[in-house]
């Protein structure tokens, strides 16, 4: 796939390339036929500096054939489907729900545990989101709202406002969250008027989703000041990929990089087994190394939990030595409430 386009090179720092409508209306698509096809956005494709994997972008959003024989996993690893109680909302814990706001995304990642809803389509209505609005009054122990998808910010600005605009003090919601990536593959999707809307919806907390240090351009930064500076709390959620940031020097780069552009580094996931990801999910007990290390080279601002997001109300596990022991060709986790866990070790790349 050649992303060394020339037009993209002719129109970097044009009208075109500043307007996000034209980023998304212009993404680079590939493997149509495919269950979830390549599609990044021109912005996002700029950055890739080799057309191979051993490219740290290109092995995060360009489909590998290899995908196509790991089907062993399960499309929905946290079973949400299972917690759904009307379309479109998500309720895993007791005290928070999940709103799928959009299907769309900017790019598609290739270990993105939601691929059977990003890649068929599909709008929340008028009428789904009147059902949730109705569920949220009639479940008042929900007191955060994490807005998904997809991809939230790729909806229109008067869409978006008014989702938040329903879930905003509905039922006894406290809290909005937004789930994004656009701040790292379409930064300028963040405009003055988009930060005009969100400031109506305090307290309101944005958590993105920056992977490795290249993602962290002077455009990157400046959308995540921007937000900031609406007054919008930014947290980064990353995954563990191999050859991608499996190394400590990498996450120490990306980490001490999210500080200064005033984002906070959250959680560190291990990669959830969806079909397709066996390429990329790294062997836990070297993600438990590289924490070992990153402990010894960050302070505590820098360092993100390492966490395995588990089905059902497992819930995120911290995965530390207390919690996590391999041994047999299992994993055995410690999970919140004592009990413990086995988890095939192949499937989450514990060996």
């Amino acid at each position: 796939m050649n992303m060394e386009s020339p037009l993209i090179e002719e129109l970097k720092g044009s009208a075109l390339w500043l307007d996000w409508r034209w980023q998304m209306a212009n993404r680079i698509a590939e493997d149509g036929q495919a269950d979830f096809p390549t599609l990044v956005t021109p912005y996002y494709a700029s950055l890739i500096e080799t057309q191979d994997p051993s490219d740290p972008i290109y092995r995060m959003v360009v489909r590998q054939a290899r995908e196509s024989d790991d089907e062993t996993a399960s499309p929905d690893p946290l079973r949400e489907e299972a917690s759904s109680p009307v379309p479109g909302l998500i309720r895993r814990y007791a005290d928070r729900a999940v709103v799928l706001a959009a299907s769309s995304c900017a790019a598609h990642c290739r270990y993105c545990d939601r691929k059977r809803y990003t890649s068929h389509g599909g709008v929340l209505t008028d009428m789904d989101l009147k059902r949730i609005v109705k569920y949220l009054n009639a479940n008042r122990e929900i007191r955060d709202v994490i807005v998904s998808g997809g991809d939230p910010l790729t909806l229109p600005d008067e869409r978006l406002e008014a989702i938040l605009s329903a879930l905003h003090g509905a039922g006894s919601v406290e809290i909005l969250r937004i789930g994004t990536r656009v701040p790292v593959t379409m930064p300028m999707r963040v405009t003055e008027e988009l930060c005009s809307i969100l400031k109506r919806y305090h307290p309101l907390y944005i958590n993105t989703h920056f992977n490795h240090p290249r993602e962290l351009t002077r455009e990157a930064g400046a959308a995540c000041g921007m937000l900031a500076d609406a007054g919008v709390q930014l947290g980064n959620q990353s995954v563990l990929l191999r050859g991608v940031n499996d190394d400590a020097g990498t996450l120490e780069d990306l980490f001490r990089g999210l500080l200064r552009i005033r984002v906070r580094p959250y959680y560190l996931f291990q990669c959830e087994p969806v079909p397709g990801t066996a390429h990329l999910r790294v062997p836990l007990r070297r993600g438990l190394d590289i924490m070992d290390a990153l402990r010894r080279r960050v302070g505590g601002m820098a360092l993100p939990s390492y966490v395995l997001d588990t089905e059902d109300r497992g819930g995120k596990i911290p995965l530390t030595s207390e919690t996590v022991r391999i041994a047999n060709g299992e994993v055995l986790l410690k999970m919140n409430d004592g009990r413990i866990v086995s988890y095939p070790a192949g499937q989450h790349g514990a060996k």
